[in-house]
């Protein structure tokens, strides 16, 4: 297992910098004057396909090999990563075929056909996406580029909180949502080696919260078809996001499915921009544990803002 290292983070910036937004940082005062800490909203749900996952994307695709473009580029995804990688493999030139469960939001099962990715269904489980997936792949002998488990993915996502600590001086704390764990392995990745004084605080919804179970236990535990209105957490942790969550994260927080839906109305409402559901779990775990971000600056990145909007929550 290869763990991606520092070097690897400031390559990939800067081969994805000509594909990806530098997005911007906002703040609320009154989420500030609620929360009791000083909030630095990372948007990445203005980032080129709508969320951070095109950092990653990018990074695996326009780091192939011209001997492998040939056949592409295949993944399983619930949506953000799916659009992300078919969004880069379009720019690249090169087919993409993604595995999606058949409940996954339209909004990003139309993306990814917009940015010319083909869609194969699967049940809404793990088991189910990956024995899918592992017919696709044999079929077409396409490059998979896993959603979290990767190390080029992992060093793409960790782009995102180097921007952050360049935007934002003094950083007591991050905090990111936690589903398979890419971002939060790329945010302890950067943070670990160049703002160790940061502390990496994760969020999950309670009813997907195998990472928060893991986290306590000390191993990892899987959920096969967990069930939230955060639709883009509902993936285990894998080997190698394991190995950055369980070394470099100081806690996991969990909030149930309401107050992460009133959390994002929050966002919503205040700050005037559209985030998703998973994007709202930062914000739902600082106001349900504020003795923990009292009076503290803290980071949170909102990871994307593709909803449907036919079918909020």
């Amino acid at each position: 297992m290869y763990i991606p290292t520092l070097d690897d983070m400031l390559a990939a910036h800067e081969r994805i910098k000509p594909y990806i937004h530098r997005t911007p940082v906002l703040t609320s005062s009154f989420l500030d004057d609620l929360t009791g800490a000083k909030l630095f909203f990372k948007c990445e749900n203005f980032q080129k396909a709508g969320a951070f996952k095109v950092r990653g994307a990018s990074n695996a695709v326009f780091g192939l090999a011209d001997d492998k473009l040939a056949r592409g580029v295949a993944t399983h995804s619930s949506g953000n990563h799916a659009l992300s990688l078919s969004y880069a493999a379009g720019r690249r030139g090169i087919p993409c075929t993604v595995v999606m469960p058949r409940t996954a939001p339209q909004a990003k099962k139309d993306a990814v056909i917009g940015y010319g990715g083909r869609i194969v269904e699967c049940e809404p489980s793990t088991s189910s996406r990956e024995a899918t997936f592992a017919e696709v792949v044999g079929e077409s002998g396409a490059e998979f580029v896993h959603p979290y488990n990767d190390p080029r993915v992992i060093a793409g996502q960790g782009t995102c909180s180097r921007e952050l600590i360049e935007q934002v001086e003094g950083l007591d704390a991050v905090v990111a949502p936690i589903g398979g764990g890419g971002m939060i392995s790329g945010t302890c990745l950067t943070l670990s080696n160049l703002a160790p004084e940061v502390k990496i605080y994760a969020a999950e919804p309670t009813r997907a919260d195998d990472a928060y179970r893991s986290f306590k236990a000390g191993y990892i535990i899987a959920d096969d078809a967990p069930d939230t209105v955060a639709d883009g957490l509902k993936v285990p942790l894998k080997e190698l996001t394991w190995h950055f969550v369980s070394r470099h994260v100081s806690d996991i927080f969990t909030a149930s499915d309401p107050e992460i839906v009133d959390a994002m109305k929050l966002i919503w409402k205040r700050m005037k921009i559209v985030i998703e559901p998973s994007s709202a779990l930062p914000l739902a775990v600082i106001l349900k544990n504020p003795q923990t971000f009292a009076g503290k600056r803290v980071g949170i990145i909102i990871t994307g803002g593709n909803v449907d909007l036919d079918s909020l929550p």
